[in-house]
């Protein structure tokens, strides 16, 4: 993302991560590397993030250095994280206090789609600031949309990695059972391509539980793990019971505990298999 942005903004790019490693990556591609977040909001009008999740978002923004610090009038923070919709609130409340905007912004790929572009961004914003952050979105995601006002790009994103989990995880119930009534599953997987293609079929389905491959380094099981978490969360406060998006928070718990949270999140197909043996 970094990479595209200097490529294709015409604009300096100054980046900070706490992996060194991740620094020189983006210096290699033309970024300016800063010392510390601080010094990143002190230098830009417009900050990126892109984190793990909750408790880095708030360290980043709220920490004694952080964001919030030095945010001023008129500067924007673009949080392309997954995070609970509650922290999108509250920062976005935090952040107008001062007189700056907190834009929610998720990211949906895959690490190999990212490079070309080949994500889509969900933004949560007023129509004002979306018209000015799109240029710049753009230079990083094929796909731009305006989801709402504040929270929409936070909620949008995690229902549809609640859709995309139910997905891959009923691609695997089908992939186990067609293979124990003798079907071949490559060629169970070539008639779901022409009856009900997806995006979890092709990216998850033929890439990972068809060959059964989980690597470690792709987006790992405790990734998705927690945001369901954070779906849970939200269906929570909503006074919502969701049987199926539940079942499938118990599959990727189960799937960590059996030593899988770091691997490719596909690797549910372990929980599903072992769910099958005890019947």
């Amino acid at each position: 993302m970094c990479r595209n942005l200097v490529r294709r903004a015409g604009l300096p790019v100054i980046v900070h991560d706490v992996d060194a490693e991740a620094r020189a990556v983006c210096v290699a591609q033309g970024c300016v590397a800063a010392a510390d977040a601080g010094q990143v909001a002190r230098a830009c009008d417009t900050v990126f993030l892109s984190l793990p999740g909750a408790g880095e978002v708030r360290d980043v923004c709220l920490g004694g250095d952080g964001l919030l610090a030095h945010a001023r009038v008129g500067s924007i923070v673009v949080d392309c994280s997954t995070v609970p919709l509650a922290l999108t609130r509250e920062l976005a409340a935090a952040f107008a206090e001062k007189g700056a905007v907190y834009v929610d912004a998720p990211v949906a790929g895959t690490v190999r789609t990212v490079a070309g572009r080949e994500i889509s961004i969900m933004v949560g914003a007023e129509e004002e600031t979306f018209a000015r952050l799109a240029p710049l979105l753009e230079c990083m995601a094929e796909t731009v949309l305006h989801c709402g006002a504040s929270g929409s790009g936070t909620v949008t994103k995690l229902l549809l990695n609640m859709v995309l989990a139910q997905s891959v995880a009923a691609l695997a119930e089908a992939l186990l059972l067609g293979r124990r009534a003798g079907v071949d599953g490559e060629r169970l997987f070539e008639a779901f391509s022409h009856g009900c293609d997806s995006f979890a079929l092709r990216q998850h389905g033929m890439t990972a539980l068809l060959p059964g491959r989980f690597p470690e380094g792709r987006f790992p099981t405790r990734y998705m793990l927690k945001d369901l978490d954070y779906v849970m969360e939200l269906k929570e406060a909503l006074g919502m019971r969701l049987e199926g998006m539940e079942l499938t928070h118990g599959l990727l718990e189960r799937t960590a505990a059996a030593g899988f949270a770091d691997a490719y999140w596909p690797a549910l197909i372990h929980a599903v298999e072992e769910d099958g043996r005890e019947q």
